[in-house]
């Protein structure tokens, strides 16, 4: 049997610019119509039926020249980011189309800007809902969900305030090599991304989203939305423990029919587990309506054995309809671990996937990667590595994380600022390192030169060559029991005063504190004096490993 499923739309946008605000109008639309037909609050959706925006566009759908033939639109109630980079298939997006919420008053900002990247990389369609319509000088919201109804009650100086506001997102758009246009004015969608001005509050213009991502959706990606497979396939969305119930999963179900009593796929870090679905649930009202059999497109929540170890964000599918091999891959992600870099926690396998890539390109390694808060085997982990930093992106984070004195933590809700925010970091520690080398010197270890004293004591000025890493004043040195022995404080070179010398030089130093014959004998090899913390900033050479071997030996010595 084939049949159109409705398409999964997921809301995009900056903080505080009207994602949420949006999908509540949405989702309050039946009430306000005092329609018969009902908006189905989902498991992680919201379904908005074909009856409803009929009613809704009325005239419109002539107007827009559009006949609506899909059943409804499945909206993703998980707001932003998260939701986007959840949804996946195949490693790509099954988001059909994506409302990017822009505050037509302030433009573009981090999280707008970090969403069109995300939907260039992953080929999603988009328009621009162009929000907060009733804030601009001179509007005066009217009683209707139409925007055309609602300009031609506005003065033509708050139009022509509209269009300005409108020209300036066509020209933020210009930046990311995108044409757009107010969605009435575009021949061609293809080419275009359509801008819809609406208000979140007071519902104008949302007429007009509904119809014409309807529409888009329906012209465009038409046979993206025939059902042909009855074996349902779908996304991990969020694991839950439910009181009286146990583990169960929400999940977006994105192809074919899934029924009670079907075996599942999905991937764990311990490999591909299966179970057998034991209840099938939508939400309904202010609780749960068990199903039978549930068809696509649909947000729903699973109760099934063994759900402890599901991976959120991951795909899952009914045995026999969907590939082994291909669920293997998500696993991998959470698996590739190396020696060196920083440890990762996100909130979903796709918030980790689109970090991971940033951080690929930025050519900084990870040494650990999780899904959820971070917890004390995270820091343990961490403290163990030599970055010592945890990047974390939209997790809540306990506040005796975040006070440990060991480790870097370093979080946000916007993926490049994560990045951003570790480079300045890094940064910063390289300037750190630079006046603390001025100031204290590298590592370095020298030989005294048999037959160059050329002064006992106040000050010892004696021979010695550098047989690794540099030396320059201020060092301080002690021997190979571990022994400080002074700083030192004059050095020169072939009758000169030098600040650095280097590898292979052969020069007289100068130090206060020492007697030669009793404190430094001729042959002695001597060492700069550096605690583990500043050596920690150095890389692991074998200078800095014999080093600190000298300071552990002392430190259990003095015991």
């Amino acid at each position: 049997m084939k049949y159109i499923r409705s398409p999964i739309i997921v809301v995009m946008g900056h903080v505080d610019h009207g994602k949420t605000t949006l999908l509540d109008s949405i989702r309050n639309t039946r009430v306000a119509l005092k329609e018969s037909g009902r908006i189905t609050q989902m498991v992680g959706a919201s379904y908005v039926p074909n009856s409803i925006i009929k009613e809704l566009g009325k005239d419109l759908t002539k107007k827009m020249g559009i006949d609506l033939i899909i059943p409804g639109l499945l909206f993703v109630d998980t707001p932003g980011h998260e939701a986007f980079t959840s949804l996946r298939e195949r490693g790509g997006s099954i988001a059909d189309l994506t409302i990017l919420v822009v505050d037509i008053n302030e433009g573009f900002k981090p999280q707008t800007v970090e969403s069109i990247r995300i939907l260039k990389e992953n080929k999603v369609p988009f328009v621009i809902a162009a929000n907060k319509i009733d804030l601009i000088d001179g509007w005066k919201s009217q009683n209707t969900y139409s925007l055309f109804e609602s300009l031609s009650n506005q003065r033509e100086n708050v139009k022509q305030r509209l269009d300005e506001k409108i020209y300036s997102l066509i020209g933020e758009l210009s930046y990311y090599n995108l044409t757009g246009e107010r969605f009435d004015r575009i021949q061609d969608f293809t080419k275009e991304v359509a801008i819809i001005p609406i208000s979140a509050k007071s519902k104008e213009g949302l007429a007009e989203l509904l119809i014409l991502i309807s529409g888009l959706s329906q012209k465009y990606l038409k046979d993206r939305l025939y059902i042909t497979q009855e074996k349902a396939k779908g996304t991990i969305l969020e694991l839950k423990d439910v009181k009286g119930m146990g583990n169960v999963i929400d999940v977006i179900l994105y192809d074919g029919i899934l029924h009670v009593g079907d075996k599942i796929l999905f991937p764990t870090i311990e490999g591909i587990k299966e179970t057998k679905i034991r209840s099938l649930f939508q939400a309904k009202g202010d609780g749960y309506e068990h199903k039978k059999s549930i068809s696509a497109a649909a947000g729903i929540r699973i109760f099934a054995p063994n759900l402890d170890k599901a991976i959120p964000g991951s795909p899952f599918g009914v045995k026999g309809g969907i590939d082994r091999k291909e669920l293997e891959k998500h696993i991998h992600i959470l698996t590739n671990e190396l020696d060196e870099g920083v440890v990762v926690k996100a909130d979903s396998l796709g918030s980790l996937e689109a970090l991971k890539k940033l951080l690929n390109e930025k050519n900084i390694n990870i040494s650990k990667m999780g899904i959820g808060t971070i917890t004390n085997d995270d820091l343990l982990f961490a403290r163990n590595t030599k970055t010592k930093v945890i990047l974390a992106f939209n997790i809540p984070i306990k506040k005796e994380i975040l006070s440990n004195q060991d480790v870097k933590i370093i979080w946000n809700n916007v993926i490049y600022k994560i990045v951003e925010m570790y480079e300045e970091y890094t940064k910063e520690l390289e300037e750190r390192k630079k006046k603390m080398i001025e100031k204290i010197g590298s590592p370095v270890k020298i030989k005294v030169l048999e037959g160059y004293f050329f002064r006992i004591s106040k000050p010892a000025i004696f021979g010695i060559k550098i047989l690794e890493g540099k030396l320059q004043d201020n060092t301080i040195l002690m021997n190979k029991e571990g022994k400080i022995l002074g700083s030192i404080k004059g050095i020169q070179k072939d009758g000169a005063n030098i600040k650095i010398a280097e590898q292979g030089d052969e020069v007289a130093i100068s130090m206060d504190k020492i007697i030669l014959g009793k404190d430094i004998n001729a042959n002695d090899i001597l060492y700069s004096y550096l605690n583990n913390e500043i050596l920690n900033q150095f890389e692991d050479s074998n200078l800095v490993k014999e080093i600190k071997r000298i300071l552990i030996k002392k430190k259990i010595k003095d015991i």
